[in-house]
């Protein structure tokens, strides 16, 4: 089979724009392909380096994450980056024949120092951020990616430096030590936080995956409408309001439909309409919470399946090092 790797950064609970977005396509994968998805705790650390606690913490909660929503350990191979030092290693040596310059034009580089001017990102861990996914990706010679278009350039950058190390250490005739990964695009939908912008920890406006019900609907009821319906006999207009953004993901079309109606006529008022968001979520989400409560009253299960991961994800990167050091020519 060929190979899809994955990761993501323990910086906050994972709430339903993950599960629409990233984990729900990467569900999906589990049977047409071998996956590896890692927790990117080395990459957290790029800009939480002064909150490591806080990574600890959120490594063992986005696995209980992953688990509710069904990714299968027996299916897929999930580890913890910061325990396969062979990822370091490669690092290292791609560090030896990449130029900043490449690094450098990465447009998140400049994008996130901007947005997160207050902290001091100036560190090579955070210039080399790029060529750290690169040694993630490769060093399992995954085929394939999962990205959104923001992420292109970043996987760009590994087929630049894939290509440069199998044309100074490859040898004529044989096949070359990595492959080129490919991007399996995924659409990234924008999924609506309750203010009205997009879903984000650092908005406060998230629904989590681990939410009990009643606080989901705690978030649910004063989420922001349409801003011209400002009476319950106003008609409103669907394509103007968040919380029908949602109804796109979560309801059937035919509900979703008549609720649309009952809007744009004022049939129905806006509690109204989230009461059937609720209850359409919450065939979605109590799946989830169930688990993941039982999961949360197991934590030692949850490591064990990390650290077998890790097991696997260990011996599929040492057989890889072990033909870059011949490339390469170390002693051995």
């Amino acid at each position: 089979m060929k190979r899809v790797l994955s990761g993501m950064r323990p910086t906050g609970p994972l709430h339903i724009g993950h599960l629409l977005g990233a984990l729900g396509n990467w569900i999906g994968l589990q049977d047409q392909y071998e996956c590896f998805y890692f927790v990117a705790d080395w990459h957290a650390l790029s800009t939480m380096y002064d909150e490591p606690e806080s990574i600890e913490e959120f490594t063992i909660e986005i696995v209980m994450d992953w688990l509710s929503v069904g990714l299968d350990p027996e299916r897929s191979t999930l580890f913890l980056q910061s325990a396969i030092l062979e990822h370091a290693e490669l690092f290292v040596l791609l560090s030896m024949i990449t130029p900043l310059s490449w690094l450098e034009r990465v447009p998140s580089y400049k994008e996130v120092r901007q947005q997160m001017a207050h902290k001091e990102l100036g560190t090579l861990g955070f210039l080399g951020y790029p060529l750290l996914q690169t040694a993630d990706i490769i060093i399992y010679r995954a085929n394939f990616v999962p990205v959104g278009m923001d992420q292109l350039p970043h996987l760009e950058l590994s087929r630049e430096v894939v290509r440069r190390f199998n044309s100074m250490y490859g040898s004529e005739g044989s096949d070359p030590v990595f492959p080129e990964p490919m991007h399996l695009l995924t659409e990234a939908p924008k999924v609506p936080g309750t203010d009205g912008r997009k879903m984000s920890k650092s908005y406060n406006n998230a629904i989590y995956l681990k939410d009990p019900s009643d606080e989901v609907w705690e978030k649910l009821r004063p989420m922001v409408t349409d801003p011209a319906r400002i009476k319950r006999t106003d008609p409103g207009d669907p394509d103007k309001c968040p919380v029908f953004e949602l109804h796109v993901f979560f309801t059937p079309e035919e509900r979703r439909e008549e609720a649309a109606r009952g809007c744009r006529i004022a049939g129905i008022g806006c509690i109204d309409c989230k009461k059937i968001l609720f209850e359409e979520m919450e065939k979605t989400l109590s799946p989830i919470r169930e688990r993941r409560n039982k999961l949360a009253k197991h934590p030692d299960k949850v490591r064990q399946i990390l650290s077998d991961g890790n097991k696997k994800a260990q011996t599929e990167s040492a057989r890889t090092m072990k033909d870059v050091r011949r490339a390469i020519r170390l002693y051995q």
